[in-house]
């Protein structure tokens, strides 16, 4: 009858330590590709702000009047 139960709890300790290094590699693997979205969002907000920058009218007025300026000359 021992034995028995030593085998049943060594397949389940070696059941339980895959699923344990599974959800390690999956929660890892999670983490890396979020890493990687929030990279490429932040790249994306800074674009975007240097384009919201470039865009607005003031900027737009003063480049506009340096090019005539220039032209003038």
């Amino acid at each position: 009858m021992e034995p028995t139960i030593i085998t049943l709890l060594t397949i389940a300790v070696i059941l339980l330590s895959v699923v344990i290094i599974a959800l390690l590699i999956a929660v890892t693997l999670v983490i890396i590709k979020v890493n990687r979205v929030v990279k490429n969002v932040d790249s994306i907000t800074t674009n975007l702000s240097s384009a919201t920058e470039w865009l607005s009218p003031v900027k737009v007025f003063s480049e506009a009047a340096k090019v005539v300026k220039n032209f003038r000359k």
